[in-house]
């Protein structure tokens, strides 16, 4: 089956350059079993799910002479066990190894010429655990009719669903010269598309809002988004390599809870000013000039709920949109509790913030939503000037109960977000079975001291903490 890529999924393959690459990546750490887990159950996991994301099984063509926008095409020659890979880390494996491979493995760019993704098997990490990552281009993922591998290849019971079985027959791929004819068809009808495509596109936004009041609502938000201007000058922004750097932190989600209930705010608006509280602290260990001005933009996008109601019968289905939201974080204020004071205003006169996707109905979605929304979310911020910004932060929640993946125990979920142009470190925030998991990857030359984030984080938060007691 030919289909075109999209405007925006366009926009995404062609965006990235070598040094920033758009890969959405999505590091899971599962317990071995007594047993073992075996390459071939996770290959076998991995190809049962593969209808549900068909994008996984096609490649990218492009047009001869940019004549139109490439299209997506069945790979004949598709071979899972090229996908699907072997790695181990020098047993017993630290974490600092383990991300450092990582760091590696998500820098590299991807074969163009097969479909765009890869998932790591890595043995061999301490304390009886393996260790799952994928990486998916970021124009497979849309997040409604698209969704992002490591979603679907999760389950809520230890023994996994039946599938049907998947007799998959790929399309005869077109060749360059049925190619360039089909869009030149496309440009004689370009008029009839373009009034077509706009017709569609009003009707989507009012589908999704639910109303056209809401969607002049959220036009507006884009507008007073875009009218705030350039971002601070920060050394968050500068010329990025092709290397990375990952480190992790994970926090007991019950902490951010005590914080939302004692100072009447959400758990989102504590994670902002957590991380507030460790860039402080960060720009501060390296002489920078912090006054009590100073301020970090970030794009934290927000998951919000659709207007109709939740359909729990396929994934992706219960949210419709995620919506912008540039917030400026008060690194220069030194009182923790005002800092969260100050990010909490500026979320309580953001427009969705009545309507926050939280844990508790995350749940309604099957397989685990976390990797989509990760991935929507990068979309929303890829939309804005990288100028408007200094970094990404995306926060999203997952299911509170125990996930499974090949039959094994999910452990630990950390996104790994892809860095934007000109921006050395974004972050990426998991809740799950009561834990927050923060991945933050950064560029390797620019911030050789992201190690010390982790610790940073820890200090903030327990900062908040202090000022209950």
């Amino acid at each position: 089956m030919v289909t075109r890529l999209s405007a925006s999924d366009s926009a995404f393959y062609r965006l990235e350059n070598s040094s920033t690459p758009m890969y959405v990546g999505s590091l899971s750490i599962v317990r071995k079993p007594r047993g073992g887990l075996s390459y071939e159950s996770v290959l076998a996991t991995v190809e049962q799910r593969l209808p549900q994301i068909p994008r996984y099984r096609q490649k990218v063509r492009e047009v001869s002479l940019g004549l139109a926008r490439p299209v997506w095409v069945d790979d004949t020659d598709f071979d899972i066990t090229y996908h699907v890979r072997r790695s181990a880390l020098p047993s017993p494996g630290s974490d600092a190894q383990l991300h450092d491979l990582i760091a590696r493995i998500g820098s590299r760019p991807m074969d163009k010429s097969r479909p765009l993704w890869e998932m790591y098997i890595v043995e061999g990490l301490a304390r009886n655990r393996i260790a799952i990552y994928t990486k998916s281009h970021q124009a497979l993922v849309n997040g409604m009719s698209a969704l992002e591998i490591g979603h679907v290849i999760a389950d809520r019971t230890q023994k996994a669903p039946e599938f049907g079985e998947d007799i998959w027959i790929p399309a005869r791929e077109p060749s360059d010269r049925q190619l360039f004819v089909a869009a030149l068809g496309e440009w004689v009808t370009r008029p009839t598309a373009q009034v077509a495509a706009a017709r569609s596109a009003v009707q989507e936004m009012a589908t999704n809002a639910g109303a056209l009041v809401d969607a002049g609502r959220r036009i507006a938000d884009v507008a007073r988004t875009v009218a705030r201007g350039t971002a601070p000058s920060s050394p968050l922004n500068t010329t990025v390599s092709r290397n990375r750097r990952f480190t992790v932190a994970a926090h007991p989600l019950e902490d951010y809870r005590a914080l939302r209930a004692r100072y009447e705010c959400d758990v989102n608006d504590v994670v902002l000013a957590v991380v507030a509280g460790a860039l402080r602290n960060w720009l501060l260990s390296r002489g920078e000039p912090v006054t009590a001005t100073s301020t970090v933009r970030a794009m934290a996008p927000n998951s919000v709920y659709p207007d109709a109601e939740i359909d729990s019968a396929g994934p992706g289905q219960a949210i419709s949109e995620v919506s912008p939201f540039l917030v400026d974080l008060p690194i220069g204020e030194g009182n923790a509790v005002v800092r969260l004071s100050q990010i909490a205003h500026a979320t309580e006169s953001h427009s969705t913030a009545a309507s926050l996707v939280d844990a508790r109905t995350i749940v309604t979605l099957s397989g685990f939503a976390p990797p989509t929304l990760h991935a929507m979310g990068i979309r929303v911020a890829t939309s804005f000037s990288a100028r408007q910004f200094n970094l990404l932060i995306t926060n999203v929640p997952g299911a509170q109960k125990q996930m499974y993946i090949a039959g094994t125990k999910l452990l630990e979920s950390y996104a790994v977000p892809p860095l934007l142009t000109n921006q050395v470190l974004a972050i990426s925030v998991t809740s799950y079975n009561g834990m927050l998991y923060f991945g933050i990857n950064a560029d390797r030359d620019a911030m050789s001291d992201v190690d010390v984030l982790p610790a940073l984080l820890r200090e903030s938060l327990d900062e908040l903490l202090e000022s209950t007691r």
